[in-house]
């Protein structure tokens, strides 16, 4: 016997219970070790791994990676309505893209122009609506600056006409009767113009241009496409007077190559 303080208590010894017969494992194997287990348990007898894997779940489609879609929800909580926000998503960005093709587009040319080299491009024929005698049209496309085009008056014109199609990326001008300043204030010589060019489906495009009075050339920045005639029309000049024509020494053209 053994000895029993008082009011100190005494664990009970385990009891081992027999095991019947209907209790001999014929459930299914462990997927870890193989060990047949009764069925319903949920952790192997042997091994204690999990008898019961959870199933996992089938991999989100790629467009609900993306936020706010890449979140499970319940079946019915807001997927009709993320559907929509996504066609509307869909739908706008190709009604903007739709608008912003011509400006993307010119945008893409003109960033083309600026960093693309350029070389001249001379015209087939040039002509005049009105000249001073000795100063034919054909004088302000010679490539010489002490030759000029003399218009008798305002609002005359220049046209210049190419044979081919080109991009037209700017346009240079020498204003009066010569580059020396000593002899450039001599005749008159224009301040404004007009530069109007036709494309090659007759679309025409206008542009207002200011020339500074100083002898030199004025570059003209254009960017247009397709060009196939340029006309200058005088709008403004200075040093008019005692029968002066208005002297327009050089018009030379440039292209992107």
């Amino acid at each position: 016997m053994v000895a029993v303080r008082p009011a100190e208590p005494i664990a009970r010894r385990p009891v081992v219970r027999p095991v019947t017969a209907d209790e001999e494992p014929d459930g299914p194997p462990c997927p870890a070790c193989g060990t047949p287990n009764l069925p319903g348990r949920r952790f192997c007898r042997r091994c204690a791994a999990p008898l019961q894997t959870r199933e996992q779940p089938a991999p989100l489609p790629w467009w609900r990676t993306v936020w706010p879609f890449r979140r499970r929800v319940r079946s019915g909580s807001g997927r009709a309505f993320r559907r929509t926000v996504l066609v509307l998503l869909v739908v706008g960005l190709l009604f903007a893209g739709f608008l912003l093709v011509p400006a993307g587009r010119y945008l893409f040319e003109d960033v083309r122009d600026k960093l693309g080299a350029t070389a001249e491009v001379s015209p087939a024929r040039a002509t005049a609506s009105a000249q001073a005698p000795g100063h034919p049209a054909s004088a302000a496309i010679d490539g010489l600056t002490n030759r000029y085009w003399g218009a008798p008056t305002l609002d005359s014109s220049l046209t210049c006409v190419f044979d081919k199609p080109f991009r037209l990326v700017g346009v240079v001008v020498y204003t009066g009767v010569s580059t020396k300043p000593e002899e450039f204030r001599q005749g008159a010589r224009p301040t404004e113009a007009d530069l109007i060019v036709t494309t090659q489906d007759g679309e025409v495009r206008k542009k207002a241009v200011t020339l500074t009075d100083k002898p030199g050339k004025q570059t003209v920045r254009t960017g247009i496409s397709d060009v196939v005639s340029v006309r200058l029309v005088l709008r403004a000049a200075a040093g008019q007077g005692e029968g002066r024509p208005i002297a327009v020494g050089e018009v030379e053209f440039f292209k992107r190559t």
